[in-house]
């Protein structure tokens, strides 16, 4: 008897341990359960921006999809650090998850000499929300029709052109350094606190070119208040068809286009990732979702934890260099 009970139990903390093991790689499917209370979502940022109005938007609907509520958290500071750093250190259960931003997963790494996380080990990905296109406009007056013209405009400036951003380390100033070296144009950094004054300054005629997302810049550029000169995306921005890329204005291998997706803390288990991944991009494939992501400058990139991962890593080394040839750091 006593023999039988002894196989029993190690039997029963086979399976248990079998159990464990397929739940940790995914090879059974999520809890139906799961999620069985609210998620919620960090965002590193104050409200109001474009980071945290796409990410209210999103988790509105696929908060309805996964039949439970979405919180949104907004835990500003230290440029993302610290809401980045949170989410690190919370429960692997699949009810943390963060706003990443390309900003504070692949350009502050380089920028501070603590961020206090990794942003390839200590996430798991659940999947990429979009890509915000970057522009860059100029002021009516500066005397240049076209991005060729402007680098040669900048070059015969004394001191260069000034070109504005939202603040030092941010995506747009790292993509106003990517311009410099792929294309020798002679531009020095304006940083501002937030990218409305920038805007403010370039159309009264301060400076004469800001670097910014498409979302700002839209209604300017329709009514005439500002030059576009070229969008930074592989492509074409929906919104304003009519404004070339930098690669089509002659400046080649140059893509700075910022962008948002939502990541777990690591060891999460992959079943948990697979489900809110598939949930996800099935909310990204909604015409509703994609219109209201578009008209804040986002096109919706729906596509696996893998491919999110890998396009991490991919900027993490790409921005790497930038930084360091601009000399750019913050204690």
């Amino acid at each position: 008897m006593a023999f039988t009970l002894q196989i029993t139990r190690r039997s029963g903390l086979a399976a248990l341990a079998l159990g464990a093991s397929l739940w940790a790689t995914g090879a059974i499917a999520a809890d139906d359960a799961f999620p069985s209370k609210p998620i919620r979502v960090i965002v590193p940022f104050t409200t109001g921006g474009v980071a945290d109005t796409s990410a209210r938007l999103v988790a509105d609907h696929l908060g309805r999809r996964l039949n439970q509520q979405i919180v949104i958290d907004n835990k500003p500071g230290a440029s993302g650090n610290i809401g980045m750093a949170m989410v690190k250190a919370a429960p692997p259960d699949g009810y943390t998850w963060v706003l990443g931003f390309d900003g504070t997963m692949v350009i502050n790494p380089h920028v501070f000499a603590k961020v206090g996380f990794d942003s390839v080990a200590d996430y798991a990905p659940i999947g990429k929300i979009g890509d915000a296109t970057l522009i860059l406009v100029a002021n009516p007056n500066v005397p240049a029709k076209n991005l060729q013209e402007l680098i040669a405009l900048s070059k015969k400036t004394p001191g260069g052109l000034s070109y504005g951003t939202s603040g030092t380390g941010s995506t747009p100033h790292i993509a106003g350094e990517l311009f410099k070296i792929r294309s020798g144009a002679q531009l020095t950094h304006v940083p501002y606190k937030g990218g409305g004054q920038a805007m403010i300054d370039v159309m009264g005629g301060s400076i004469p070119l800001v670097y910014t997302a498409v979302a700002g810049a839209y209604n300017h550029v329709k009514s005439g208040k500002l030059k576009p000169m070229a969008v930074s995306s592989p492509q074409r921005a929906s919104s304003l068809p009519e404004v070339p890329t930098f690669a089509e204005s002659g400046v080649s291998d140059f893509n700075a286009a910022s962008w948002v997706g939502f990541l777990a803390p690591a060891q999460t288990p992959a079943a948990i990732i697979q489900k809110l991944n598939t949930e996800l991009n099935a909310t990204l494939n909604d015409p509703v979702v994609r219109d209201k992501l578009r008209v804040l400058g986002i096109e919706a990139t729906p596509g696996s934890p893998d491919a999110f991962r890998d396009e991490i890593r991919r900027d993490l080394n790409r921005y790497g260099p930038v930084v360091k040839a601009a000399g750019i750091q913050v204690e």
